[in-house]
């Protein structure tokens, strides 16, 4: 049995999936379809915090998926992933996607995207992963805009979870006026 360090650099885990985008991944406009990238940003992401964490990592949180461009059939698309922070448990990996058309050369910025997934021990249970080692000044970027991100989420979740405890359909109705709706009960 091998002993987990205390801290891992984030180079000893930045992963690159690079895979090209066939026929049977396009949608009905042609383009390669958004759930296929999803997978495949699901793939990196699992692959870089279970190297980092040493163990099986499940997805808990998909954050800030933002297509940007298409990608098209016949495209090299690489997906970059590194750990941007960890917590007690979890890791948040951040993921940049490229596409290439290797005829032209063209490269393309296609998606950027936040997983925070948490790491498995052999019961199942959430288990304690190593601290990150911060090597650069990008490291360390990365590293605070992650407790930024993840401090603006639980903002968010406990502003919402509040909002929708006192939300009462009939004072918030006025808000509907403008709005692309029709009611199709009556009050």
């Amino acid at each position: 049995m091998t002993t987990t360090p205390a801290y891992r650099p984030v180079s000893y885990s930045r992963t690159t999936l690079t895979e090209l985008m066939i026929p049977s991944y396009a949608n009905f406009g042609g383009k390669i379809h958004g759930g296929i990238l999803l997978s495949l940003m699901d793939k990196v992401a699992y692959a870089c915090a279970a190297k980092h964490a040493g163990n099986y990592c499940v997805t808990v949180t998909v954050d800030g998926v933002h297509f940007l461009q298409p990608v098209e059939v016949q495209e090299l698309v690489s997906l970059m992933a590194s750990v941007n922070y960890v917590g007690n448990t979890s890791l948040m990996v951040g993921i940049k996607v490229i596409a290439e058309n290797v005829k032209t050369g063209l490269v393309k910025h296609t998606n950027t995207s936040y997983f925070t997934m948490v790491a498995k021990g052999e019961d199942d249970k959430p288990t304690q992963v190593p601290g990150l080692l911060l090597e650069t000044q990008d490291d360390t970027r990365r590293f605070l805009e992650a407790i930024k991100r993840r401090e603006l989420s639980q903002r968010y979740q406990s502003e919402f979870t509040e909002a929708k405890t006192i939300l009462s359909v009939e004072q918030e109705l006025y808000k509907l006026k403008g709005e692309r709706c029709k009611l199709a009960y009556k009050l």
